[in-house]
């Protein structure tokens, strides 16, 4: 009974210790932590929360013989791999992170790879101190580094709440490769409750040398990641009640990578059990509203969020409000709504294909009865997608397929599009045709088209008519186009858009803006390879001018493409003149695109 009352002290005492340790490794300095993990005095599983304030490092070891490459590597992925410092061969102190550190023993546990495959763990490096002498050491940037700067925002780690290592995925998306050097980025994934997202990514997005802003925001599925409950690495974290999950590009890319270079040996910390260094964690001020992120939700299903600049996201609401005039007192404020144009040019930017329409037959007693309100504009959409090499067609009605396809190649002449648009036509043939339209074998699982485009197109009404301004049933004259934008609600996945012509020219020139915004640019591309903005000129290129619009217009007259209002063959579009009018318009969106650049 004694001895039973005794062995029960000691456990307590010890519980009681090892409290007291974990507890203040908080607070103790980096070099103190590290002494402590090289006598190998510490029961933990991970480094989170150790050390606040400090930077923490993924170590990565290899062959000299390939050091140079998976530098390179590193580069060419510095979102995952932001490179902290590579030691020279057999060098295993670092006096440029830390004063008295020894990386064959100061991670919490290490693993061995040979030939591609994990052989075992490790408490120390010491027993290959010979191989080591031909080796290389990379560190490189960790996110526990932002732990403190998230807390400091009011923001919560729920990992470190719930005592746990951090939750990390293998996703489907590809890093840049340099020679045997190629894998799948690898995140990590803090909950974050959805009133500071936007917190959370202003306190990160600075912190470049730890990953800095996430990659991703909402459903992980969109990374290719099926089940949150089953990391590949790390812990499962839980989400409480209004969390989102938000990701970040995590350092154990570069143990992937080491799998996959398959090296005859090779050394790396232990996913979580992470090199502590002496640095601290810089204190960054954002200024300029270039550098200020905003976050905005673009889907619900599948929930997905965005990230642009304050800047860029300021000048997408000028554009709107421009295009938001009513010269011609159409009565069109009615049909404006707020903030929509932002949100869906997000969608689009996101979208792999998009599918366009236009064309709406409203001078029924004419031939063609087609306006000339909306295939500029829809024309102007398509050479800016075509520009941002993603997929786009247009459909419209059979009995125009031929106009538009002469329209689409004198398009190309004039040098308003890099090449010819697939032209598609669609007719309801039974209960499922739209969905088998605008998805693979009508799976919505695979749809063909990210995000449907209208432009100044005519839905059903009521009664199950098509109807013109004048309130003249032109039924007879269009397809059921509209039955694709009504099905694609049905779809996860597929955003739908209604503009007007203006609004095809804004939605061309805030494309351009979000594909220059170097924030949007990085969150696109999940932090990997390298910046887009070298094809900006392809890009500016692309966009509606005065003089290509003109051009346009005057092809459309040609083939007897009427004003929708006054059915005039003239330089004007729904009754008002190109010059003057059109022209200045283009010239106000123009401006606003260029407005703040150098």
């Amino acid at each position: 009974m004694t001895s039973r009352m005794a062995s029960s002290e000691s456990k307590k005492n010890l519980e009681a210790e090892e409290m007291f340790v974990t507890g203040g490794l908080k607070s103790l300095l980096p070099h103190v932590l590290r002494r402590i993990i090289r006598c190998n005095r510490l029961s933990i599983s991970n480094t989170s929360g150790m050390a606040e304030g400090y930077k923490q490092a993924n170590v990565v070891i290899l062959h000299k013989s390939l050091a140079d490459d998976f530098e390179k590597f590193c580069h060419a992925n510095a979102g995952p791999l932001p490179l902290l410092c590579r030691s020279k061969p057999g060098d295993w102190k670092c006096p440029s992170l830390s004063g008295d550190s020894d990386i064959r023993t100061d991670c919490l546990q290490y693993r061995i790879y040979e030939h591609g495959a994990c052989t075992g763990t490790l408490k120390s490096l010491k027993e290959y101190s010979e191989q080591l002498k031909d080796m290389v050491t990379f560190y490189l940037g960790c996110s526990f580094s932002f732990e403190k700067a998230v807390q400091n925002a009011g923001i919560p780690v729920r990992n470190v709440e719930q005592k746990c290592n951090v939750s990390m995925y293998k996703t489907a998306v590809p890093c840049y490769g340099v020679s045997t050097f190629c894998c799948n980025l690898v995140v990590t994934m803090r909950p974050i409750p959805e009133s500071k997202l936007e917190a959370a990514v202003l306190a990160t997005s600075e912190l470049k040398e730890a990953h800095g802003a996430p990659i991703h925001v909402g459903d992980p599925g969109l990374l290719g990641i099926q089940d949150l409950s089953k990391p590949d690495y790390g812990d499962p974290v839980h989400l409480h009640p209004g969390d989102i999950p938000v990701f970040w590009a995590c350092g154990v890319t570069g143990v992937e990578a080491v799998i996959n270079c398959r090296a005859p040996l090779a050394f790396t910390h232990s996913p979580g059990c992470m090199f502590i260094t002496d640095l601290k964690n810089d204190n960054v001020t954002v200024r300029s509203s270039k550098e200020v992120p905003q976050v905005h939700c673009v889907s619900q299903d599948p929930l997905h969020y965005s990230i642009v600049s304050a800047e860029a996201a300021q000048k997408i609401k000028n554009l709107e409000t421009l295009i938001g005039i009513d010269p011609g007192d159409r009565g069109i404020i009615h049909l404006l709504r707020q903030d929509e144009l932002l949100k869906a040019c997000l969608s689009i930017s996101h979208a792999r294909s998009v599918l366009i329409t236009t064309g709406f037959p409203t001078h029924f007693t004419y031939e063609p009865p087609e306006e000339n309100d909306g295939p500029p504009g829809a024309l102007a959409i398509a050479a800016i997608l075509q520009a941002l090499e993603k997929e786009v067609a247009i459909v419209t009605d059979q009995r125009a397929m031929n106009l538009n396809k002469k329209i689409i190649e004198e398009a190309v002449q004039l040098g308003i599009l890099k090449r010819p648009v697939p032209l598609l036509s669609y007719q309801k043939e039974s209960a499922d045709s739209a969905l088998m339209f605008l998805c693979e074998n009508g799976n919505p699982g695979r749809p063909r088209f990210d995000h449907l485009v209208a432009i100044e197109r005519a839905g059903m009404a009521a009664d199950g008519n098509y109807y013109n301004a004048r309130k003249v049933n032109i039924k007879h004259l269009v397809d059921p186009i509209d039955e694709l934008f009504l099905a694609a609600q049905t779809i996860p996945g597929v955003a739908t858009t209604g503009v007007s012509n203006w609004g095809g020219y804004a939605i061309a020139c805030a494309l351009y803006i979000l594909s220059t915004c170097e924030i949007h640019d990085r969150y696109l591309r999940k932090a990997v390879g390298f910046p887009q903005i070298s094809k900006k000129m392809g890009w500016l290129s692309a966009l509606p001018s005065v003089t290509k619009e003109e051009k346009l217009l005057k092809t459309l007259v040609r083939h007897g493409v009427r004003s929708g209002k006054t059915a005039s063959l003239e330089m004007e579009v729904d009754g008002l003149p190109f010059y003057d009018t059109h022209s200045v318009m283009i010239e106000k969106l123009l401006q606003e695109v260029q407005r703040g650049l150098s």
